[in-house]
């Protein structure tokens, strides 16, 4: 059963255009980042940090709806959507934010490359923002994607928890070692109990703020659609 209705014609060939370039450029940074570029010698490889969680989850998306475009698919994948534009918002707002406190924070090996930094915490995520709010027109039932936002968020966080950390030896904190991101491992247990549950709130408010976007967008664009009365 299809839920609501795209906002702009999802078969138009501007939007198969515009699908098709989130799509390989999600494609090529994930064949870089977990093939090409991946570092697997610590254990978990990529995985071990949100960020490629979220690439995956953005190129997971941008395929189905590049399928749903082309007629090869009619799964809609709606809270999947949700659930990746809150990942997303999360990764951008908590990488900035702490890259513009002291970039060690977030990296431990140096800066990335300039393009996969602005790609991996800014433009990916804005791409597929702009399809979900203004092509596919996510956020009707917003409450649908709490469900999906719990899973992925626990999930990351007993990753990191009760493997990441128990079988890597860096980077290394004033606390302990291991953690992909080097300020969780300057944190006691206490103090990373406190991000995460500081973050899963966050993350909440952001996903109100998606669904007064989405119900924002769908008001103004169906409103100038609407047929004027003659006079």
């Amino acid at each position: 059963m299809v839920e609501h209705t795209h906002l702009i014609d999802p078969k138009s060939k501007p939007v198969l255009f515009y699908r098709w370039i989130v799509f390989l450029l999600a494609a090529g940074y994930m064949l870089y980042q977990i093939v090409i570029s991946a570092d697997y010698l610590f254990p978990g490889g990529p995985f071990r940090f949100l960020t490629i969680w979220a690439l995956c989850m953005s190129f997971f998306v941008a395929s189905r709806q590049l399928a749903f475009t082309e007629g090869r698919s009619s799964l809609l994948w709606s809270r999947m959507v949700m659930v990746t534009c809150v990942i997303n918002a999360l990764v951008v707002a908590l990488y900035w934010r702490l890259y513009f406190t002291d970039p060690a924070l977030v990296t431990s090996n140096g800066p990335p490359v300039w393009h996969q930094e602005y790609y991996l915490h800014l433009m990916g995520p804005v791409l597929q923002w702009i399809d979900a709010l203004f092509i596919f027109g996510a956020f009707t039932r917003w409450w649908r994607a709490i469900p999906g936002l719990v899973a992925v968020f626990l999930g990351y966080v007993l990753w990191i928890e009760l493997f990441v950390s128990r079988f890597n030896s860096f980077p290394v904190g004033s606390v302990t070692a291991g953690f992909p991101y080097p300020f969780l491992n300057s944190l006691t247990l206490d103090g990373r109990l406190a991000f995460y549950g500081t973050t899963a709130v966050q993350a909440v408010i952001v996903l109100g703020i998606f669904a007064l976007i989405g119900w924002s967008v769908r008001w103004v664009m169906t409103r100038h659609a609407r047929p004027q009365a003659a006079p």
